[in-house]
């Protein structure tokens, strides 16, 4: 499960990565862009809660089985986009199938983990998304360079039936089927999660606000790079493996606090605290365009000095994830972890969906300052609804 979310995020990362260059050949502006990531974040979003449900019934051989064959053919079919539908096109068919990446990951958890282990087992399954943000500008950079950037998304196709092959292997070694998952425990005897309740909007607070910056990050910052720092596409090879670093860190450092902060203590103080704490450190995220301004700092401090602002972004956000989980398999029966990570993951697609347009425009009208600056604040606003929501609960 690792791996197939590193290779999700090489598929989905890797427009982002050659996006100045993409953008460049097809005359696609930074809104339209912008749009196209919407395009994939809305059938993202529908995706998440509906593979999640899938998961949940009939097992995770079969349902990963259709969801990566889907969305491997949907990430080779960029290759053959020229304009903007054409992408938005590819771009939605790969969202769709990418929904069921982070509900078979929180399945496989649950069902194989007790509970004082969970977080660091959902960091685990989770991380090969960060590793894949790490890897891709290392791989597709080189492939697109020397064979053009429709052969990046080829090489992308190769990668997830390489993942069902070595899927098919484990089912004919019976380590995975595609059985439904075990009769519920006493653990387990929660009931279903309404609509209405008020713990699943605190945990869609905490999750989609606080990770919002992971997307800044991955679809904004190489055109920021670029245009604004005036990075080729080459050196932005040797960059953009940094940020998504923070985020893999911060997989594994978070879900191993988590699991040992809550072991014996109430788990709420413990998130409350946690919570606000993210919320500082991503408020950094506001400062690159500020210190873009200084005259009196050299280029390669300014550079250096960006790159670790997006890197404790993406860190931060790594946070808001394995505490917002944890948070939802705390309140929630663990028999609903597919579903759950499907509302987590849908709900900041939904925020995606609606933020990347507005990105895209602020860097067409170079309003960069307005753009870190609400990418930054989005997560502090999410920590507040949660404080807001909690209060509501109790009373």
């Amino acid at each position: 499960m690792m791996l197939v979310s590193l290779i999700s995020y090489i598929d989905r990362n890797t427009l982002a990565i050659l996006s100045p260059t993409i953008l460049a050949e097809s005359h696609l502006s930074d809104e339209q862009y912008g749009w196209i990531i919407s395009a994939f974040s809305v059938a993202y979003m529908v995706a998440n809660p509906l593979w999640g449900r899938l998961l949940d019934r009939f097992g995770l051989w079969i349902g990963m089985f259709a969801a990566v064959g889907l969305w491997s053919l949907a990430s080779a079919s960029h290759a053959l986009a020229g304009g903007f539908l054409g992408f938005a096109a590819a771009r939605m068919l790969l969202g769709f199938g990418e929904g069921a990446t982070f509900p078979g990951g929180l399945r496989a958890a649950t069902q194989t983990l007790p509970p004082d282990r969970r977080a660091r087992g959902i960091a685990l399954a989770y991380s090969g998304g960060s590793l894949g943000a790490i890897l891709t500008p290392l791989i597709v950079t080189p492939v697109a360079l020397r064979f053009g950037w429709r052969a990046a998304f080829l090489l992308t196709g190769l990668l997830g039936a390489t993942w069902i092959f070595l899927w098919c292997q484990l089912r004919a070694a019976r380590l995975v089927g595609d059985a439904t998952p075990p009769p519920p425990s006493s653990e387990d005897a929660a009931p279903r999660i309404r609509l209405g309740d008020v713990r699943l909007w605190g945990f869609i607070a905490v999750y989609a606000p606080g990770a919002l910056p992971l997307a800044f990050v991955l679809y904004a910052a190489p055109i920021y790079l670029s245009q604004a720092l005036h990075q080729t596409q080459a050196q932005l090879g040797h960059l953009l493996w940094l940020p998504p670093l923070g985020w893999e860190v911060g997989y594994f450092f978070w879900g191993w606090l988590v699991d040992r902060l809550t072991r014996g203590r109430d788990p709420i103080a413990t998130f409350r605290a946690l919570i606000v704490g993210l919320a500082l450190s991503s408020a950094a995220l506001a400062l690159p365009p500020a210190l873009a301004r200084v005259p009196s700092l050299p280029p390669a401090a300014l550079l250096a000095l960006v790159m670790a602002l997006l890197f404790l972004a993406m860190f931060a956000a790594a946070g808001f994830i394995i505490v917002g989980i944890a948070y939802a398999t705390h309140a929630f029966s663990t028999r609903q972890s597919g579903f759950i990570a499907g509302v987590g993951a849908g709900s900041w697609s939904a925020l995606v969906a609606l933020a990347m347009p507005l990105f895209g425009r602020l860097f067409d009208a170079h309003a960069y300052d307005r753009a870190f600056s609400l990418a930054a604040a989005t997560p502090a606003a999410g920590a507040a609804l949660w404080w807001l929501l909690h209060r509501i609960k109790l009373r």
